[in-house]
Protein backbone atom coordinates (compact mmCIF):
# COMPACT_ATOMS: atom_id res chain seq x y z
CA UNK A 1 0.00 0.00 0.00
CA UNK A 2 2.79 2.27 0.95
CA UNK A 3 4.71 1.81 -3.04
CA UNK A 4 2.76 3.89 -4.70
CA UNK A 5 1.90 1.74 -7.20
CA UNK A 6 -1.68 1.31 -5.98
CA UNK A 7 -4.51 4.09 -5.48
CA UNK A 8 -5.49 3.76 -1.37
CA UNK A 9 -7.20 7.26 -0.17
CA UNK A 10 -6.85 5.79 3.47
CA UNK A 11 -3.19 5.70 3.39
CA UNK A 12 -3.76 9.51 2.98
CA UNK A 13 -4.65 9.24 6.61
CA UNK A 14 -0.90 9.10 7.43
CA UNK A 15 -0.01 12.54 5.46
CA UNK A 16 3.74 12.55 4.93
CA UNK A 17 5.03 10.47 7.24
CA UNK A 18 7.45 7.80 5.80
CA UNK A 19 6.56 3.99 6.66
CA UNK A 20 9.65 1.77 6.97
CA UNK A 21 8.16 -2.01 7.00
CA UNK A 22 10.46 -4.74 7.73
CA UNK A 23 8.60 -8.77 8.51
CA UNK A 24 10.02 -10.34 11.26
CA UNK A 25 8.23 -13.76 10.82
CA UNK A 26 5.23 -15.34 9.39
CA UNK A 27 2.50 -13.10 11.41
CA UNK A 28 4.44 -10.46 12.30
CA UNK A 29 5.61 -6.89 10.70
CA UNK A 30 7.74 -4.13 12.20
CA UNK A 31 6.88 -0.76 10.98
CA UNK A 32 8.20 2.12 11.74
CA UNK A 33 7.64 5.74 10.88
CA UNK A 34 10.48 8.60 10.26
CA UNK A 35 8.05 11.24 12.67
CA UNK A 36 6.30 10.04 15.87
CA UNK A 37 2.36 8.65 15.09
CA UNK A 38 1.13 8.44 18.79
CA UNK A 39 -2.51 6.88 16.99
CA UNK A 40 -0.68 4.45 14.65
CA UNK A 41 -2.49 0.85 15.56
CA UNK A 42 -5.81 3.21 15.07
CA UNK A 43 -4.52 4.38 11.20
CA UNK A 44 -3.87 1.27 10.91
CA UNK A 45 -7.04 0.08 11.19
CA UNK A 46 -8.43 1.53 7.86
CA UNK A 47 -5.38 0.22 5.68
CA UNK A 48 -6.58 -2.46 3.52
CA UNK A 49 -4.84 -5.50 3.12
CA UNK A 50 -4.06 -6.45 -0.55
CA UNK A 51 -2.99 -9.31 -1.98
CA UNK A 52 0.75 -8.56 -3.77
CA UNK A 53 -0.93 -10.50 -6.90
CA UNK A 54 -3.47 -7.38 -7.58
CA UNK A 55 -2.79 -5.91 -10.82
CA UNK A 56 -1.49 -2.59 -10.69
CA UNK A 57 -2.85 -1.20 -14.11
CA UNK A 58 -6.16 -1.80 -14.12
CA UNK A 59 -9.51 -1.95 -11.70
CA UNK A 60 -10.02 -5.54 -10.33
CA UNK A 61 -13.71 -6.76 -8.56
CA UNK A 62 -12.02 -9.73 -7.55
CA UNK A 63 -11.54 -8.95 -3.57
CA UNK A 64 -9.60 -11.24 -1.30
CA UNK A 65 -10.36 -11.49 2.52
CA UNK A 66 -11.17 -13.64 5.69
CA UNK A 67 -14.96 -12.13 6.27
CA UNK A 68 -17.88 -14.31 6.32
CA UNK A 69 -19.05 -13.24 2.38
CA UNK A 70 -18.13 -13.95 -0.96
CA UNK A 71 -18.72 -11.75 -3.56
CA UNK A 72 -20.78 -14.02 -6.26
CA UNK A 73 -21.43 -11.60 -8.74
CA UNK A 74 -21.28 -7.73 -9.57
CA UNK A 75 -22.10 -4.82 -12.03
CA UNK A 76 -23.04 -1.07 -11.65
CA UNK A 77 -26.64 -2.20 -10.93
CA UNK A 78 -26.68 -5.68 -8.69
CA UNK A 79 -23.95 -6.59 -6.01
CA UNK A 80 -24.80 -10.22 -4.80
CA UNK A 81 -22.41 -11.66 -1.66
CA UNK A 82 -22.73 -15.43 -0.81
CA UNK A 83 -22.17 -16.89 2.84
CA UNK A 84 -18.93 -18.19 2.57
CA UNK A 85 -18.49 -21.80 4.20
CA UNK A 86 -15.25 -22.23 4.94
CA UNK A 87 -15.47 -18.52 7.31
CA UNK A 88 -13.32 -18.93 10.95
CA UNK A 89 -15.83 -17.45 13.02
CA UNK A 90 -19.58 -17.42 14.09
CA UNK A 91 -21.76 -17.80 11.19
CA UNK A 92 -24.12 -14.57 10.05
CA UNK A 93 -28.21 -15.44 9.71
CA UNK A 94 -28.31 -13.83 6.51
CA UNK A 95 -26.94 -16.25 3.61
CA UNK A 96 -26.95 -13.97 0.70
CA UNK A 97 -26.88 -10.42 0.42
CA UNK A 98 -28.52 -8.52 -3.02
CA UNK A 99 -27.50 -5.02 -3.12
CA UNK A 100 -29.44 -2.41 -6.00
CA UNK A 101 -29.11 1.03 -6.43
CA UNK A 102 -32.13 3.38 -6.72
CA UNK A 103 -30.94 6.82 -6.19
CA UNK A 104 -34.37 8.22 -5.76
CA UNK A 105 -34.86 8.23 -1.83
CA UNK A 106 -38.86 7.73 -2.45
CA UNK A 107 -38.56 4.93 -4.34
CA UNK A 108 -35.83 3.20 -2.13
CA UNK A 109 -38.32 3.61 0.98
CA UNK A 110 -41.61 2.48 -1.02
CA UNK A 111 -39.36 -0.65 -2.47
CA UNK A 112 -38.86 -1.39 1.59
CA UNK A 113 -42.52 -1.08 2.32
CA UNK A 114 -43.76 -3.11 -0.15
CA UNK A 115 -41.15 -5.79 0.47
CA UNK A 116 -39.24 -5.71 -2.45
CA UNK A 117 -36.44 -4.82 -0.59
CA UNK A 118 -35.53 -5.27 3.31
CA UNK A 119 -33.24 -2.39 4.44
CA UNK A 120 -32.47 1.31 2.73
CA UNK A 121 -30.36 3.45 4.72
CA UNK A 122 -30.45 7.36 4.29
CA UNK A 123 -33.67 8.18 3.41
CA UNK A 124 -34.87 11.49 2.43
CA UNK A 125 -36.63 13.34 5.93
CA UNK A 126 -40.15 13.50 4.14
CA UNK A 127 -39.44 9.65 3.28
CA UNK A 128 -39.43 8.77 7.07
CA UNK A 129 -43.13 8.59 7.74
CA UNK A 130 -43.46 5.56 9.53
CA UNK A 131 -42.18 5.12 13.18
CA UNK A 132 -42.71 1.21 13.15
CA UNK A 133 -39.75 1.23 10.20
CA UNK A 134 -38.05 4.44 9.89
CA UNK A 135 -35.34 5.07 12.45
CA UNK A 136 -33.31 8.40 13.33
CA UNK A 137 -29.47 8.00 13.95
CA UNK A 138 -26.80 10.18 14.97
CA UNK A 139 -23.98 9.63 12.42
CA UNK A 140 -20.59 10.60 11.78
CA UNK A 141 -21.12 13.03 8.54
CA UNK A 142 -20.07 16.37 8.11
CA UNK A 143 -21.35 17.96 4.92
CA UNK A 144 -19.53 20.95 3.91
CA UNK A 145 -18.16 22.72 0.73
CA UNK A 146 -15.31 22.74 0.02
CA UNK A 147 -13.45 26.47 -1.51
CA UNK A 148 -10.84 25.91 -4.00
CA UNK A 149 -8.65 28.75 -2.05
CA UNK A 150 -5.82 28.75 -4.91
CA UNK A 151 -8.02 29.76 -7.43
CA UNK A 152 -9.29 33.35 -7.68
CA UNK A 153 -11.09 34.98 -6.99
CA UNK A 154 -11.91 32.13 -4.06
CA UNK A 155 -7.87 33.08 -2.66
CA UNK A 156 -9.36 36.51 -1.11
CA UNK A 157 -10.32 35.62 2.08
CA UNK A 158 -13.34 38.75 1.96
CA UNK A 159 -15.01 36.60 -0.64
CA UNK A 160 -14.47 32.73 1.74
CA UNK A 161 -16.10 34.90 4.42
CA UNK A 162 -18.62 36.46 2.00
CA UNK A 163 -19.63 32.34 0.68
CA UNK A 164 -20.25 31.44 4.70
CA UNK A 165 -22.00 34.88 5.42
CA UNK A 166 -24.44 34.53 2.54
CA UNK A 167 -26.46 31.67 3.71
CA UNK A 168 -29.53 31.36 5.38
CA UNK A 169 -28.68 28.34 7.66
CA UNK A 170 -32.07 27.95 9.43
CA UNK A 171 -33.90 27.70 6.05
CA UNK A 172 -31.38 25.47 4.30
CA UNK A 173 -31.97 23.31 7.79
CA UNK A 174 -34.96 22.58 6.72
CA UNK A 175 -34.29 19.98 3.61
CA UNK A 176 -32.62 17.83 6.63
CA UNK A 177 -34.79 18.01 9.52
CA UNK A 178 -34.91 18.99 13.39
CA UNK A 179 -32.19 17.32 14.80
CA UNK A 180 -29.62 18.19 11.96
CA UNK A 181 -26.63 20.06 14.09
CA UNK A 182 -25.06 23.10 12.47
CA UNK A 183 -20.93 22.33 11.91
CA UNK A 184 -18.46 24.71 12.72
CA UNK A 185 -15.80 22.39 11.98
CA UNK A 186 -15.32 18.89 10.15
CA UNK A 187 -15.69 16.42 12.79
CA UNK A 188 -18.25 15.78 15.09
CA UNK A 189 -18.41 16.17 18.87
CA UNK A 190 -16.98 13.35 20.81
CA UNK A 191 -13.42 13.46 18.34
CA UNK A 192 -10.35 13.93 19.64
CA UNK A 193 -10.14 17.96 19.02
CA UNK A 194 -13.54 19.01 18.37
CA UNK A 195 -13.69 22.68 19.68
CA UNK A 196 -17.43 22.77 21.48
CA UNK A 197 -16.26 26.54 21.64
CA UNK A 198 -16.53 27.53 18.10
CA UNK A 199 -18.94 28.98 16.72
CA UNK A 200 -20.34 28.03 12.94
CA UNK A 201 -20.60 31.06 10.57
CA UNK A 202 -24.55 33.20 11.29
CA UNK A 203 -26.70 34.23 8.24
CA UNK A 204 -25.71 37.70 7.56
CA UNK A 205 -26.52 38.31 3.81
CA UNK A 206 -25.66 42.35 4.01
CA UNK A 207 -22.36 41.98 5.24
CA UNK A 208 -21.54 39.49 2.83
CA UNK A 209 -22.47 41.75 -0.19
CA UNK A 210 -19.89 44.54 1.56
CA UNK A 211 -17.63 42.00 1.66
CA UNK A 212 -17.57 41.01 -2.10
CA UNK A 213 -17.86 45.11 -2.95
CA UNK A 214 -15.06 45.94 -0.84
CA UNK A 215 -13.15 42.93 -2.58
CA UNK A 216 -14.16 44.26 -5.82
CA UNK A 217 -13.06 47.98 -5.27
CA UNK A 218 -9.87 46.42 -4.62
CA UNK A 219 -9.54 44.57 -7.89
CA UNK A 220 -10.54 41.28 -7.10
CA UNK A 221 -12.51 39.74 -10.48
CA UNK A 222 -15.44 39.00 -8.05
CA UNK A 223 -17.57 38.54 -11.01
CA UNK A 224 -15.48 35.17 -12.56
CA UNK A 225 -17.46 32.14 -12.95
CA UNK A 226 -17.37 29.91 -9.75
CA UNK A 227 -18.38 26.59 -10.48
CA UNK A 228 -20.17 24.94 -7.90
CA UNK A 229 -19.84 21.07 -8.17
CA UNK A 230 -22.40 18.55 -6.43
CA UNK A 231 -22.16 15.12 -6.25
CA UNK A 232 -25.51 12.96 -7.96
CA UNK A 233 -27.03 11.14 -4.68
CA UNK A 234 -24.18 12.14 -2.30
CA UNK A 235 -27.17 12.62 0.47
CA UNK A 236 -30.33 13.11 0.65
CA UNK A 237 -31.67 16.65 -0.57
CA UNK A 238 -28.48 17.22 -1.86
CA UNK A 239 -28.54 18.55 -5.15
CA UNK A 240 -31.89 20.53 -3.45
CA UNK A 241 -29.12 21.95 -1.08
CA UNK A 242 -27.11 23.00 -3.85
CA UNK A 243 -29.52 24.62 -5.97
CA UNK A 244 -30.24 26.58 -2.27
CA UNK A 245 -27.08 27.90 -1.99
CA UNK A 246 -26.19 28.71 -5.07
CA UNK A 247 -29.21 31.50 -5.14
CA UNK A 248 -28.56 32.29 -2.16
CA UNK A 249 -24.47 33.64 -3.42
CA UNK A 250 -25.84 34.63 -6.71
CA UNK A 251 -27.94 37.15 -4.77
CA UNK A 252 -25.15 37.99 -2.43
CA UNK A 253 -23.28 38.93 -5.97
CA UNK A 254 -21.47 36.29 -7.16
CA UNK A 255 -21.21 34.68 -10.33
CA UNK A 256 -21.66 31.13 -9.26
CA UNK A 257 -23.19 28.21 -11.70
CA UNK A 258 -24.04 24.40 -10.52
CA UNK A 259 -22.89 21.24 -12.22
CA UNK A 260 -24.01 17.99 -10.60
CA UNK A 261 -22.16 14.68 -11.64
CA UNK A 262 -22.02 10.98 -10.74
CA UNK A 263 -18.96 9.83 -8.45
CA UNK A 264 -16.17 9.45 -10.88
CA UNK A 265 -16.06 12.75 -12.48
CA UNK A 266 -16.73 14.15 -8.80
CA UNK A 267 -13.59 12.44 -7.21
CA UNK A 268 -11.40 14.20 -10.33
CA UNK A 269 -12.25 17.35 -8.13
CA UNK A 270 -12.02 15.48 -4.91
CA UNK A 271 -8.48 14.28 -4.77
CA UNK A 272 -5.17 15.76 -6.13
CA UNK A 273 -3.86 15.66 -8.59
CA UNK A 274 -6.82 18.22 -9.56
CA UNK A 275 -7.85 19.04 -13.02
CA UNK A 276 -5.57 21.71 -14.71
CA UNK A 277 -8.89 23.32 -16.27
CA UNK A 278 -10.98 22.97 -12.48
CA UNK A 279 -10.72 26.73 -12.72
CA UNK A 280 -12.57 28.04 -9.56
CA UNK A 281 -14.65 25.95 -7.61
CA UNK A 282 -16.80 25.17 -4.55
CA UNK A 283 -16.97 21.45 -4.06
CA UNK A 284 -19.40 19.64 -2.08
CA UNK A 285 -18.37 16.69 0.61
CA UNK A 286 -19.82 14.83 3.18
CA UNK A 287 -16.63 13.83 5.40
CA UNK A 288 -17.17 10.74 7.85
CA UNK A 289 -14.62 10.91 11.04
CA UNK A 290 -15.61 7.88 13.25
CA UNK A 291 -12.00 6.69 14.06
CA UNK A 292 -12.25 8.81 17.46
CA UNK A 293 -9.13 11.36 16.88
CA UNK A 294 -9.08 14.44 14.41
CA UNK A 295 -5.50 13.46 12.85
CA UNK A 296 -8.40 11.67 10.38
CA UNK A 297 -9.74 14.76 8.97
CA UNK A 298 -7.21 17.90 9.50
CA UNK A 299 -4.00 16.67 7.07
CA UNK A 300 -6.16 15.48 4.37
CA UNK A 301 -8.16 18.66 3.98
CA UNK A 302 -5.23 21.41 5.18
CA UNK A 303 -2.04 20.38 5.32
CA UNK A 304 -0.42 22.18 2.09
CA UNK A 305 -0.28 18.37 0.79
CA UNK A 306 -3.29 16.53 1.84
CA UNK A 307 -5.28 14.94 -0.91
CA UNK A 308 -8.44 16.69 -0.83
CA UNK A 309 -6.37 20.43 0.44
CA UNK A 310 -6.18 23.29 -2.14
CA UNK A 311 -3.79 25.21 0.74
CA UNK A 312 -0.59 25.64 0.53
CA UNK A 313 0.56 27.13 3.73
CA UNK A 314 3.85 26.20 5.38
CA UNK A 315 3.06 27.99 8.78
CA UNK A 316 -0.17 25.51 8.82
CA UNK A 317 1.52 22.67 7.99
CA UNK A 318 4.46 23.35 10.43
CA UNK A 319 1.30 23.39 13.14
CA UNK A 320 -0.33 20.62 11.68
CA UNK A 321 2.62 18.79 12.26
CA UNK A 322 2.68 19.44 15.81
CA UNK A 323 -0.40 18.51 16.39
CA UNK A 324 -0.03 14.80 14.96
CA UNK A 325 2.90 14.40 17.38
CA UNK A 326 1.83 15.63 20.22
CA UNK A 327 -0.39 13.21 23.23
CA UNK A 328 -3.10 13.78 25.92
CA UNK A 329 -4.41 16.98 26.57
CA UNK A 330 -1.86 18.95 23.95
CA UNK A 331 -2.72 17.15 21.14
CA UNK A 332 -6.23 17.68 21.95
CA UNK A 333 -5.51 21.57 22.38
CA UNK A 334 -3.79 21.50 18.99
CA UNK A 335 -6.24 20.11 16.99
CA UNK A 336 -8.98 23.06 18.67
CA UNK A 337 -6.60 25.64 17.42
CA UNK A 338 -6.29 23.91 13.86
CA UNK A 339 -9.89 24.00 13.54
CA UNK A 340 -10.09 27.49 15.02
CA UNK A 341 -7.78 28.67 12.86
CA UNK A 342 -9.44 26.80 9.57
CA UNK A 343 -12.69 28.85 10.42
CA UNK A 344 -11.63 32.17 11.25
CA UNK A 345 -8.24 33.01 9.36
CA UNK A 346 -7.98 30.19 6.65
CA UNK A 347 -11.31 30.13 5.98
CA UNK A 348 -10.70 26.42 3.44
CA UNK A 349 -14.12 25.41 3.85
CA UNK A 350 -17.75 26.18 4.40
CA UNK A 351 -18.79 23.54 6.87
CA UNK A 352 -22.71 22.65 6.84
CA UNK A 353 -24.25 20.30 9.52
CA UNK A 354 -23.51 17.50 11.73
CA UNK A 355 -25.72 14.90 10.09
CA UNK A 356 -28.53 12.74 11.43
CA UNK A 357 -29.27 9.91 8.94
CA UNK A 358 -32.86 8.10 8.58
CA UNK A 359 -32.90 4.81 7.63
CA UNK A 360 -36.27 2.38 6.61
CA UNK A 361 -36.10 -1.51 7.97
CA UNK A 362 -38.52 -3.91 6.55
CA UNK A 363 -40.22 -5.85 9.53
CA UNK A 364 -38.47 -9.09 8.84
CA UNK A 365 -34.86 -7.85 10.04
CA UNK A 366 -33.92 -7.60 13.05
CA UNK A 367 -31.62 -4.49 13.13
CA UNK A 368 -31.04 -0.87 14.17
CA UNK A 369 -28.67 2.10 12.76
CA UNK A 370 -25.97 3.55 14.55
CA UNK A 371 -23.36 5.86 14.41
CA UNK A 372 -21.28 3.86 11.52
CA UNK A 373 -24.21 3.30 9.44
CA UNK A 374 -23.14 5.77 6.57
CA UNK A 375 -20.09 3.87 6.82
CA UNK A 376 -21.26 0.56 6.76
CA UNK A 377 -23.56 -1.99 7.81
CA UNK A 378 -22.29 -5.27 8.44
CA UNK A 379 -24.81 -8.29 7.49
CA UNK A 380 -23.06 -9.84 10.28
CA UNK A 381 -25.14 -7.59 12.73
CA UNK A 382 -28.63 -8.27 10.81
CA UNK A 383 -30.84 -10.74 12.50
CA UNK A 384 -33.92 -12.59 10.77
CA UNK A 385 -37.11 -12.50 12.81
CA UNK A 386 -38.91 -15.88 13.55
Amino acid sequence: MISGKLTCSNIAKFGDAKLTLTPVDRLTVEIKSDRPEPIMPTLLSVVMIVSPKTPVDQAVNDPVGTGPFTLSTFSPQTVVLDAFDGYWGNKPQVTKATYVWRPESSIRAAMVETGEADLTPSIAIQDASNPETDFAYLNSETTAIRIDAAEPPLDDLRVRKALNLAIDWEGLAQLFGDDVKRASQMVVSGINGHDDALEPWSYDPEKAKKLIEEARAAGVAVDTEIKLIGRNGIYPNGAEAMEAMMTMWQDAGLNVKLTMLDVADWLRYLQKPFPAERGPNLLQMMHDNNKGDAAFTVPSFYRSSGSYSTLADPAFDKQIDEALAATGEARTNSFKAIFGKARNEVVADIPMFHMIGYTRVGTRLEWKPDITTNSEIPLANIAIKD
